[in-house]
């Protein structure tokens, strides 16, 4: 299967402050909106084209996510905040767990998957590094004063601030319109996920994966696993790797067609439609495609570093996340109880370690 491409131009366009419930949507934007909802509900993910977000903008970004990911590791551990559970500045790899390595239940599943399906069952902590980046203002009074920390400039990149803001404020916008279509699609109201998005504590988080040091093929740089977050968007790699798997169990491994970007459904919009899409899972492996690639760069002396323009959108830390609308009255609404956004959050945190013996 392949995940078609959504063009959000029409939409953008149409709802520049003109509109403020889905009645006003003209029909055909209407029919796009249930079909961001059915895509996300069957596949977990979406691919988007946003004129918005360019490709020279995603260019700048990583050239300097590469130049910093190829710094010695000493220089690099200045920027890690261990303290803070590591969701400011530099996390190194091997600290990150992936969820299949310690979650029972999902070895199960994941075991009684047909072979060609499997994942790659992880051995040990994931080898990527990541840089968290906050994006957006944060609550003046919160709960979870580590989730909404003042963000880590690193030494000797004067742009540093000017790029990971410009950049991560252009996806979160594409992430609102996707958040907006999807909540139409759901027969929900416009704006249902993103009045729980404001002042959330949304993270530009690039990945760095060495695969000049492990390029071997059948590496995981990230294990099977969920994101714990709303919404999840990247950019195109220019390495190859990423695996998802679709809701009926197929896996797939993700081409993003150039210009677009890949939004993938994460546990918070699981918990808010009761189940009814479901977070995605996906991992990161070193395959023959990557391995092509790689030659590629070598021939070209590009770097070596895989670098993801990852940006995890969140549901406001002090929010309640629930069932919202029709998804209340669904019976696997108990599944998904009541509960404030920052304290599944860091429980979830322990899980993968990064709030465990080495983050507390």
């Amino acid at each position: 299967m392949e995940i078609p491409v959504i063009d959000l131009t029409p939409y953008v366009d149409a709802v520049s402050g003109k509109f403020t419930c889905d009645e006003h949507l003209h029909p055909e934007l209407k029919s796009v909106c249930l079909e961001v909802s059915r895509i996300l509900k069957e596949t977990g993910a979406l691919l988007v084209r946003d004129p918005r977000c360019s490709t020279e903008d995603n260019d700048r970004f990583i050239d300097m996510m590469e130049k910093y990911f190829e710094q010695p590791e000493e220089v690099k551990r200045v920027q890690e905040r261990p303290h803070q559970h590591y969701q400011v500045g530099s996390t190194p790899g091997g600290v990150e767990i992936p969820r299949s390595l310690v979650d029972l239940e999902m070895q199960k599943r994941l075991r009684a998957l047909p072979k060609d399906r499997q994942p790659k069952i992880p051995t040990g902590p994931d080898l990527k590094s990541r840089y968290m980046w906050r994006v957006g203002p944060r609550p003046s009074k919160t709960r979870f004063q580590e989730l909404n920390s003042e963000p880590v400039i690193p030494e000797g990149f004067p742009e540093w601030k000017k790029i990971m803001d410009s950049w991560g404020f252009k996806m979160i916008s594409t992430v609102e319109a996707v958040a907006e279509m999807a909540a139409i699609g759901f027969g929900l109201p416009k704006d249902s996920f993103t009045n729980l998005m404001k002042l959330g504590p949304h993270l530009l988080a690039p990945t760095g994966s060495d695969l000049g040091s492990h390029g071997e093929e059948g590496t995981v740089f990230a294990g099977y696993h969920y994101d714990i977050n709303f919404l999840t968007i990247h950019y195109k790699s220019k390495f190859p790797g990423l695996f998802i798997w679709l809701r009926n169990g197929e896996k797939i491994e993700v081409k993003v067609p150039d210009g677009c970007l890949l939004i993938q459904a994460g546990k918070q919009l699981e918990w808010m439609t009761a189940g009814d899409c479901k977070a995605g899972m996906h991992e990161v492996v070193v395959t023959d495609s990557t391995l092509r690639a790689i030659e590629a760069a070598k021939k070209e002396n590009r770097s070596l570093w895989r670098v993801s323009s990852t940006l995890f959108s969140n549901v406001a830390s002090d929010a309640v996340l629930k069932p919202l609308g029709h998804f209340a009255k669904s019976p696997l609404a108990e599944n998904y109880p009541p509960m404030l956004a920052g304290d599944y959050f860091e429980k979830e945190l322990s899980v993968i370690n990064l709030k465990g013996k080495d983050g507390a």
